[in-house]
């Protein structure tokens, strides 16, 4: 019988892209609900960051356990369940009277519910139907919810002058949770080989993108950890995707707000910073004609060229740099992520893949914590956002440079 017109991959790959924009908006919405809380609980920057710093830390040390659980159940009640509980989370947070309960309920309940609908589980189901060869475009695309997540920014901040952030976290984690959960068991399957649509393909018909019958299936994370290559692909996740990353989308509000602009403005220039996010999301695509080095190292430069445009755009009279910032930063970090984990499913796919996301998701999610909390305590210590800014700049060039050496020849793993 013939192959049915419609691949069915491509209604996971739209169910995983919904996932990411509802599960990240619910972390992303830290940036907009942050100096309302120093407001409200004259709290120190650097202590309020750290709850965000922590939910980015548990989100990674719950990604590996993450990442086994979509290798070994079925992946659809693994997501639903991660949203019941980012999105319970969520709205629980609305009942907070002191800061150890953030630490608890957004610190660590919302991160575990977020590393269950996250890109970890996600990119392991994706790549049974996809394979590798595609992977700029696929993962470019399932990224992009991300960056979208980010454009929720002026809702929420909409949300919060009209009811109050508390009312404002209880719509917000409701709603969420009215969307994660059927989508994810209405629609996300495991593999061809689980969805009836396909089970009437004969074992002789020719390698698709989705089939996995060629399909390495040897890589560890061991074996991945012995790998040159994983080494620094994991020092490159630490440097861009974790500690620049999460500098710039924790503070760029605060920032914007510290020098003048509106709050509605500030979380309108964040929402540009979503769309540039995720536009470098999708322009990842091209990494699978051209290389996924030229990208890396593109993000990594663009976005340093738009660091350094903040610092010199201090008043609300220089809003344009402000609008060239947002583009430049959120499009040069947003292209990374999926060609480093298109790099990264090149050359280690297998049945052990979603264990092996989960190592670099571990690491990038300690850069991120480092960098979020470090952000807010070095304003504390100079009253200013310089220091921090600087060191995203460093870290981005050192991503460059990592990129390099990650893709020479003489770091590239052997086939397994």
């Amino acid at each position: 019988m013939r192959r049915p017109r419609f691949f069915y991959g491509w209604a996971v790959l739209a169910a995983g892209f919904t996932l990411i924009l509802f599960g990240y908006a619910m972390r992303n919405t830290f940036s907009v609900f942050y100096p309302v809380i120093v407001s409200d609980f004259s709290w120190t920057r650097g202590d309020t960051a750290f709850m965000y710093s922590l939910t980015i830390l548990s989100y990674g040390l719950f990604a590996p356990v993450a990442g086994r659980l979509a290798d070994r159940f079925n992946p659809k009640f693994v997501l639903a369940a991660g949203g019941l509980i980012v999105g319970g989370g969520i709205a629980l947070c609305s009942l907070a009277t002191s800061i150890a309960y953030f630490y608890v309920i957004y610190g660590v309940l919302v991160a575990v519910g977020l590393s269950l609908i996250g890109i970890t589980p996600l990119t392991a189901v994706l790549t049974h139907w996809f394979g590798s060869k595609r992977g700029g475009m696929v993962f470019g695309l399932l990224g992009s919810g991300f960056g979208v997540s980010l454009i929720s920014a002026p809702l929420f901040q909409w949300l919060i002058s009209g009811f109050g952030w508390r009312n404002a976290y209880v719509l917000i984690g409701l709603f969420a949770v009215a969307v994660i959960v059927p989508v994810s068991i209405g629609i996300v399957r495991r593999s061809p080989e689980h969805q009836a649509l396909l089970a009437h393909t004969t074992p002789a018909a020719p390698q698709t993108a989705g089939s996995t019958a060629s399909r390495p299936t040897g890589w560890t994370v061991r074996q991945a950890l012995g790998t040159r290559f994983f080494r620094l692909m994991l020092i490159l996740g630490f440097c861009n995707m974790g500690f620049a990353q999460q500098v710039t989308i924790a503070h760029q509000v605060y920032y914007l707000r510290d020098v003048g602009h509106d709050p509605m403005v500030a979380a309108g220039m964040f929402g540009v910073f979503g769309v540039a996010f995720a536009t470098g999301n999708i322009s990842s695509f091209l990494s699978d004609r051209f290389g996924r080095l030229l990208f890396m190292v593109a993000g990594c430069v663009v976005a340093a060229g738009g660091m350094l445009l903040l610092g010199i755009a201090p008043a609300p009279e220089s809003r344009i740099v402000a609008v060239v910032f947002a583009v430049c930063a959120g499009w040069g970090l947003g292209v990374t992520p999926p060609c480093c984990f298109a790099a990264i499913a090149d050359r280690l796919h297998g049945k052990n893949y979603g264990a092996i996301q989960g190592t670099i998701i571990l690491v990038t999610s300690v850069g991120g914590a480092l960098g979020a909390w470090a952000g807010g305590a070095l304003h504390d210590v100079t009253g200013s956002y310089d220091t921090a800014f600087a060191l995203v700049q460093v870290a981005l060039i050192l991503a460059a440079v990592l990129a390099i050496l990650a893709t020479r020849p003489s770091a590239m793993p052997s086939g397994k």
